[in-house]
């Protein structure tokens, strides 16, 4: 699979906004029904004061290397927040990278902090959101294997897509998907050649319905820290305060902590006590 087909464009990202804009949010009048939705690109091209032609040129993969202020104009007129903008630069800095498919090492320090976190549920996971290491707390609290040396490495988006969204309502289902695929997005304009990545793409395209549909809308959004509460089946309600992290020199890496609240710990403790034993 290419950059194209893996959405890893400026021209698919610059559509996907201009086609999710109406005219009030960018202070256009909106003169009737319009056939296409969201703007149109002269409307665009003419918010960010660039030619019409540079702009569908732009869009339509013609022209590849826009200018820093060209970049910035379009972030202004596209109504971009901050993380959206250094997404748009990052995909003309990317776009001539050399794919690599080389697994990031798993450094034996980190591989202890993980552990040593119990109970407090922890992970890593690399590139393409495979998960590399877990702690027992982790184990009970998303239904995960044993981790030993020699256990299939699951991946994160795989699992919630399929598994975790069982257990929410379908609204709730619906915002959790869109914010992790546009995480997933996000992460994953770092490796636009990366053959690993790739194929999780594609494999995820055809055999997920959400994942297409949301995929396809080029939402970018990070990882943030944040309060979680939910019900874990066999525990109870467990609430959790979520930290991501990038570990000193491994970039491909995300150490993802979820700090329990006392009666989780306390909890979550005699469990893994029990587990140990």
């Amino acid at each position: 699979m290419n950059e194209a087909s893996a959405g890893f464009t400026l021209g698919a990202f610059l559509r996907a906004r201009r086609e999710q804009l109406h005219p009030s949010d960018v202070g256009l009048p909106s003169l009737g029904r319009r056939r296409t939705p969201g703007l149109r690109r002269e409307e665009v091209a003419q918010l960010a004061h660039i030619g019409i032609s540079w702009y569908t040129a732009l869009e339509q993969g013609r022209q590849t290397n826009p200018s820093v202020q060209v970049l910035d104009s379009l972030a202004r007129a596209l109504n971009l927040n901050e993380y959206e903008r250094q997404y748009m630069h990052r995909l003309v800095k990317t776009q001539d990278s050399a794919g690599t498919n080389e697994a990031p090492l798993l450094p034996a320090g980190l591989e202890r902090t993980v552990r040593s976190l119990d109970p407090n549920p922890a992970l890593v996971i690399d590139r393409k959101w495979d998960l590399l290491v877990w702690n027992r707390a982790a184990e009970l609290v998303f239904d995960l294997p044993v981790f030993t040396d020699h256990t299939a490495r699951p991946n994160w988006l795989i699992r919630f897509l399929t598994e975790s969204t069982r257990r929410m309502n379908e609204a709730e289902r619906d915002e959790k998907v869109q914010v992790m695929i546009a995480r997933f997005r996000a992460d994953c304009a770092r490796y636009p050649g990366d053959p690993d990545v790739q194929a999780l793409i594609q494999e995820l395209l055809e055999t997920s319905e959400p994942f297409r549909f949301y995929w396809g809308r080029q939402d970018i959004s990070q990882a943030s820290d944040c309060y979680k509460r939910w019900e874990v089946a066999g525990i109870g309600l467990l609430e959790f305060e979520y930290i991501n992290l990038q570990p000193s020199g491994s970039p491909d890496l995300q150490l993802m902590v979820y700090t329990a609240s006392p009666a989780a710990y306390e909890r979550l403790g005699e469990m893994v006590r029990g587990r140990s034993k």
